[in-house]
């Protein structure tokens, strides 16, 4: 038998200024915030009051440095990106989802290199591929066909094949070379995931709903959502790049020339730190003529399909157990096809 204790009269009735509720929980906690206009005003007294050694922290070399790689990078992705995010959300309120079930072959083989050949049309970066793969995929293209697009975009579009060319005036066969190593490996990783991925490990990318609103409120509803989401990551990632880029050492460049393979894994890994537009980095790595031609090719490989700013787009993007699986192999996979394809016509 059990003994329960009598409730006091009116214990029944709920206490309306009591927040024990979920919802009157956060409801309080709200005023704290990291938003918070108080943490806004905190942090500007804090720089009113140490104005003067946060004036001379900005005026050393190093984080002169560090600002003007961070404002480059943003300054080179944003246009794109901003293009990325106008087309995506032509896709997702304009574009009917059965356009993409005609367009592309139904076989998923197929349908990879006819994806990664219709990236030669968008005349953008990296940065504009994510949000048009995440439109992709929401509208219900294979992920094998959605990436192998995400992958090729930024490197043979017409506009990063004209800057390669004319960064390379003397060695035309680099633009042919790009073109072929590029969509090999956007290819090769799109047969990959078709063959190797598992749903779990791609997550789907969010979309707000937009019942119930019409066809141009939509449209600019999707641009607000994807301009602060992927916007985000850019910035994050060009923190990271102006970072490295400012401690790394320019004479590690010359030691690094001397042997092939390291040349070769140097370049790439430069690439990554680096994060360079895909319509400026042959302009970038023509003017290194210490090194070798293949070595530079994977440089414009590697780039426009990994690194940090795409990185973390493409975690915010797809989630960050995609990430951390695709771009080591992406990394991987752009060395070998450049090496390869190097050999060949370079």
């Amino acid at each position: 038998m059990s003994i329960t204790k009598a409730a006091p009269p009116g214990a029944d009735h709920r206490d309306e200024d009591a927040p024990d509720g979920p919802r009157e929980q956060a409801a309080g906690s709200q005023g704290w915030q990291f938003n918070s206009p108080l943490v806004l005003v905190m942090v500007l007294l804090v720089l009113v009051v140490a104005q003067g050694p946060v004036r001379r922290a900005l005026s050393a070399p190093v984080m002169q440095s560090w600002m003007t790689v961070f404002v480059a990078v943003v300054v080179q992705a944003l246009p794109f990106l901003v293009l990325g995010v106008l087309l995506s959300a032509v896709i997702a309120v304009f574009v009917p989802p059965t356009f993409f079930a005609r367009a592309l072959p139904k076989r998923p083989a197929l349908a990879v290199p006819v994806a990664g050949l219709a990236g030669a049309v968008l005349p953008g970066c990296e940065c504009a591929s994510v949000p048009v793969a995440g439109a992709l995929v929401r509208r219900g293209v294979t992920p094998a066909a959605a990436l192998a697009f995400l992958l090729s975009a930024p490197a043979i579009n017409p506009i990063v094949l004209t800057a390669t060319a004319v960064a390379f005036p003397r060695n035309p066969e680099m633009v042919l070379a790009r073109f072929v190593a590029s969509l090999l490996v956007a290819c090769v990783m799109g047969w990959l995931w078709q063959r190797l991925g598992r749903a779990d490990w791609l997550r789907p990318p969010a979309r707000p709903s937009h019942e119930g609103l019409g066809k141009g409120a939509a449209f600019w509803d999707s641009v607000r959502h994807d301009v602060m989401h992927a916007g985000g990551f850019l910035v994050i990632g060009a923190m990271a790049a102006a970072t490295l880029k400012a401690v790394v050492p320019a004479t590690w460049l010359h030691a690094a020339a001397a042997n092939p393979v390291v040349a070769i894994l140097a370049l790439a890994v430069l690439a990554v730190l680096l994060s360079i537009c895909s319509e400026a980095d042959a302009f970038v790595v023509s003017s290194l003529t210490q090194f070798s031609l293949t070595a530079r090719l994977a440089f414009l490989v590697v780039g426009p399909m990994i690194d940090l700013k795409l990185f973390a787009m493409q975690a915010g993007t797809f989630g960050r157990g995609f990430a951390l699986r695709f771009a080591p192999a992406t990394f991987a996979l752009a060395i070998l096809g450049s090496v390869l394809v190097g050999t060949v016509l370079l």
